[in-house]
């Protein structure tokens, strides 16, 4: 899910960005940026239209924010923004309606600020790795879509290298193709 040598002068890695080169080009990405254009008839306009149309909040790791601070629009998520971070930090409040949050005591803290901002829509949880896998496997994820995009990087950040099997398993709900990419929609069982 991202290549090596991450930073913030090289967010997502040697060769990451190429994994998200299919969505640059679509109508409900771009919108996202306050832009106009782009593709709408195809699979992977569809997916994005379809992950970020009852999103309430959203979590993510510090290595993400750290990543994308230097370059992402004001109010790119339009909605409480809650960051997995040991970085004490006040909220940074953009124009807008998006508001970063910065969690310093864990998991299940974000989700019930997330959940108590979401007001009944969905939380979607992003990048890095380690930040989604925490998720799963404490069994705090409902669904979840992987983007298989056709790029090699060899060497990386690896999504579900700590998966605990034991805890979860899930099962595939939609798969969507189109030349560059592969979504993969899962619904999760939790074992108990």
């Amino acid at each position: 899910m991202a290549g090596e040598n991450r930073s913030p002068q090289n967010p997502i890695g040697d060769g990451g960005p190429e994994l998200h080169k299919w969505m640059y080009n679509q109508q409900a990405f771009l919108r996202m940026q306050n832009q106009e254009g782009g593709e709408t008839n195809n699979p992977d306009n569809t997916i994005i239209e379809e992950g970020f149309a009852n999103v309430g909040s959203y979590i993510m790791g510090k290595r993400m924010f750290e990543e994308g601070e230097p370059t992402w629009p004001e109010d790119l998520y339009k909605a409480d923004v809650y960051v997995l971070t040991h970085e004490v930090r006040k909220p940074w409040v953009q124009k807008g309606s998006t508001v970063f949050y910065f969690i310093n005591d864990g998991i299940y803290s974000a989700l019930e600020k997330a959940q108590a901002s979401a007001k009944g829509k969905d939380i979607r949880i992003m990048g890095g790795g380690d930040t989604i896998q925490r998720f799963l496997n404490a069994g705090l994820v409902d669904e979840f879509t992987i983007h298989i995009a056709h790029v090699f990087l060899g060497k990386g950040v690896r999504l579900l290298d700590n998966l605990d099997k034991s805890k979860i398993s899930a099962e595939v709900t939609k798969v969507l193709n189109s030349p560059s990419v592969t979504h993969l929609k899962y619904k999760v069982t939790n074992i108990k």
